[in-house]
């Protein structure tokens, strides 16, 4: 099964993705080549939306394991994501894409506020829009905050680029014979807590109908391959 064609579509990377082979931090080479797929993407004609988490500074849930206090633990991992937010606009704009960040927190300085009809003509000029800051409000992760920003938008589908080319079974760095899905339902991940994104996030991604696709981002020109409906994926939606 295949996801239908899209025009507009949400692509939502782990922060962690950005670190490239660092331990912590931002690999500006690695994310000038992540910013060399999203203009791949885009010259294909799609209308492209970015939500960026920000793991790879600072994660809330992991603060507030620490002893941290919850909310203000995700207040400082949004700032987190505006970080990165700033990092691939400049990796998008040094390739000629131009680009607009819009935070749920603002801060008008840096960027925009998230105004959808603002970001919905960005989107019909051609420019990227990055979503940063989550939803603006603790105890939601980011990946609330891209089904939160593809339903918005109308997008046709979601897209997870990740370190693991999908959804399995189980955990495939700890169980070698684990078995990737190449299409599963909203249902079964939320059931089976499959872990692909959180339950507020797959639940809103199926009362919307926008198919979730997850996917390797590290592997070179994956994402152009996904787009055409090729390459490793699992789609997430209804069967």
């Amino acid at each position: 099964m295949s996801i239908p064609e899209i025009k507009r579509v949400l692509l939502k990377l782990s922060g962690e993705v950005l670190m490239g082979d660092q331990q912590f931090g931002i690999d500006p080479a690695f994310v000038a080549d992540l910013a060399g797929e999203v203009k791949a993407a885009k010259e294909t004609g799609l209308e492209i939306c970015l939500v960026i988490g920000g793991g790879n500074i600072f994660r809330g849930m992991a603060g507030a394991a620490q002893g941290m206090d919850r909310a203000q633990a995700d207040y400082m991992g949004m700032l987190a994501t505006v970080m990165n937010a700033l990092a691939m606009q400049n990796a998008l704009e040094q390739l000629g894409v131009q680009t607009r960040v819009q935070s749920a927190i603002e801060m008008d300085k840096v960027c925009e506020p998230v105004i959808r009809r603002r970001a919905e003509r960005h989107l019909e000029k051609g420019r990227v829009v990055i979503f940063a800051a989550g939803v603006g409000a603790p105890y939601f992760t980011t990946d609330s905050g891209a089904a939160l920003r593809a339903a918005e938008m109308k997008c046709d589908a979601l897209l997870k680029g990740t370190s693991v080319d999908g959804v399995y079974d189980s955990d495939p760095k700890h169980n070698p014979q684990a078995t990737r899905f190449d299409t599963v339902t909203y249902d079964r991940v939320l059931a089976d807590n499959l872990r692909v994104m959180d339950a507020s996030a797959v639940a809103l991604c199926r009362d919307n109908k926008i198919p979730i696709v997850v996917f390797s981002i590290r592997e070179k020109g994956n994402l152009a391959r996904v787009l055409s409906g090729e390459g490793v994926q699992t789609i997430v939606q209804d069967q």
